[in-house]
């Protein structure tokens, strides 16, 4: 569980953000198999271990994303995205605060982007207003703008990563190794 003094309120209320029981944790946990990242469902009534943000945002322990049925789609994503992200000695030790640096951050949002391609009934268009009314902020003031006009150097990063594959502009299933 998470030390009270890192314990941090996510900085906008979700109301009328996409949530997990949109797709239902099933799916969820299919989806994030292809990237060898187990899914936990916590009860609506307990906290959320390793959660960063605290209160309904996602955590991460180790190769585990925790939710509940009212966390942010959005919020499991990006915690899925920096587990895909990372290298295994940072995921070997992994508990709550995922790191990486700022091109990790920016190659996780459009992670979490891409991958609303494979989950039915969820689209980039909504992924992205999720994110805007979650707070996340970018440059050209939303995040469809950033990731259709400000993204190359995510985009690079993934590719980089093998993580993206650019012929078929498609994320490849499967996490970093290295």
């Amino acid at each position: 569980m998470n030390n009270p003094e890192t314990v941090r309120e996510s900085p906008a209320p979700t109301a009328h953000i996409t949530r997990v029981d949109a797709i239902g944790t099933a799916t969820l946990r299919q989806l994030l198999a292809d990237f060898q990242l187990s899914v936990t469902e916590i009860s609506l009534d307990a906290p959320i271990p390793g959660s960063f943000w605290g209160e309904v945002e996602a955590g991460l322990q180790g190769d585990t994303l925790l939710v509940r049925p009212d966390t942010p789609l959005h919020s499991a994503l990006h915690e899925a995205g920096h587990y895909v992200c990372m290298d295994p000695a940072r995921r070997a030790v992994l508990d709550t605060d995922a790191g990486g640096d700022y091109d990790e951050e920016n190659a996780v949002c459009y992670w979490q982007i891409m991958i609303c391609d494979r989950i039915d009934g969820i689209d980039r268009a909504t992924m992205c207003a999720d994110m805007d009314a979650w707070g996340y902020t970018f440059r050209l003031g939303s995040a469809a703008a950033w990731f259709a006009d400000d993204a190359e150097d995510a985009r690079a990063w993934l590719i980089a990563q093998g993580l993206l594959d650019d012929a078929a502009d498609r994320l490849r299933s499967g996490r970093r190794e290295t």
